[in-house]
């Protein structure tokens, strides 16, 4: 995970979907511990408040859970339930924008899907 301060991507944000992407690599298990705040906040030289406040958004989300004492966990089924979140995005993010684009342009449905796999044997 790199954590870039000249985004305009608040870091905290960046923290989360760090986490998001070790998740769903496989870096970060279902069901074992993630590192501390505090190892967050000395390899990537921010600030604890700033990671806490990244790993909290996981932890509202459902992805990530507290063991008192012990420290912070991959939720099971988290993989599952991140791929699910990721496709929704990546649908209005890139597909929704994609669909508009092409109507705008009178590009049709075949020539979309044929650009799109040719994209893909590339």
């Amino acid at each position: 995970m790199q954590i870039k301060t000249d985004l305009e991507k608040p870091i905290f944000l960046q923290i989360a979907e760090g986490i998001e992407d070790a998740i769903l690599s496989g870096a970060f298990e279902e069901g074992k511990q993630i590192p501390s705040i505090t190892e967050f906040s000395i390899t990537y030289k921010i600030n604890p408040a700033t990671a806490l406040k990244g790993i909290n958004i996981l932890v509202d989300a459902g992805f990530l859970y507290k063991k008192r004492g012990l420290g912070m966990f991959v939720t099971e089924g988290a993989v599952k339930e991140l791929q699910k979140k990721r496709k929704e995005q990546f649908y209005m993010n890139y597909i929704a924008v994609l669909i508009e684009e092409a109507k705008r342009l009178y590009i049709t449905e075949s020539e979309i899907k044929s650009m799109i796999e040719s994209g893909f044997h590339k």
